[in-house]
């Protein structure tokens, strides 16, 4: 009976973590597809690129959205957090579209599969370590926070020095945060029914948090590998 329980608690993780992974590949497949129509499409271009008020009106929108999803998830319905999601993975497409007008496709490709490398190694590293990544996230997190600063500093001061140390520190971050946020998704899916309006919500969210680690890996991998037009 006792192992009849436990297989049926192991299905479940995998069936929640099954759904987390597949939430976030839709959300980055379409960032992709958004993306690649945005800078292909010169009238989109001019709107979105071309109007500093729209794109960081753009940009402050997004940062809302994943305030309001990451603490509002609780009273939203299932349907309300995927919109809102796959809203924000919209949204990010629009202004991520920046990159292919500014980088070739060749090293925005390669450095798509160098990130997706590590993010998969990292992502197994999180799932399969017996370690506790407890303290390292918050220590990751706490650094984060000293990363966001010091990149909206240099947006004024334009030190390439500054440059390329929040490029460096940025990708050791997120690279922790992979395999933290993995585990801590690993161990949600071992508390919740998958099936549940809760598991599901927690699914979104968890889609959420990999999503952002490996978006920001990506920008902060085509620092070093990207080849400017």
């Amino acid at each position: 009976m006792q192992t009849t329980e436990i297989s049926a608690r192991v299905l479940d993780e995998r069936a929640f973590i099954a759904k987390v992974y597949w939430w976030m590949a839709v959300a980055l497949c379409l960032t992709a597809v958004v993306s690649l129509w945005t800078a292909s499409t010169p009238a989109l271009q001019q709107i979105i690129l071309g109007n500093q008020i729209v794109f960081f009106g753009l940009m402050i929108g997004e940062l809302a959205l994943v305030f309001y999803l990451s603490f509002r998830v609780a009273k939203m319905s299932v349907q309300a957090a995927s919109i809102a999601f796959l809203v924000y993975s919209l949204l990010n497409g629009l202004t991520l579209s920046i990159i292919f007008l500014s980088f070739t496709a060749a090293s925005i490709a390669s450095t798509f599969f160098v990130t997706a490398g590590t993010f998969g190694f990292m992502s197994a590293y999180g799932y399969f370590t017996k370690t506790d990544l407890t303290r390292i996230g918050n220590i990751l997190f706490m650094a984060l926070i000293g990363l966001v600063l010091a990149t909206l500093v240099n947006i004024f001061w334009h030190n390439s020095i500054l440059y390329w140390i929040t490029t460096y520190a940025g990708i050791l971050i997120f690279v922790g945060l992979t395999a933290y946020d993995t585990q801590k998704i690993k161990r949600i899916g071992q508390t919740l029914d998958e099936a549940s309006d809760e598991g599901k919500k927690a699914a979104v969210i968890g889609a959420l948090a990999l999503y952002l680690d490996f978006i920001n890996l990506f920008l902060m991998m085509l620092r070093l590998f990207g080849r400017r037009r």
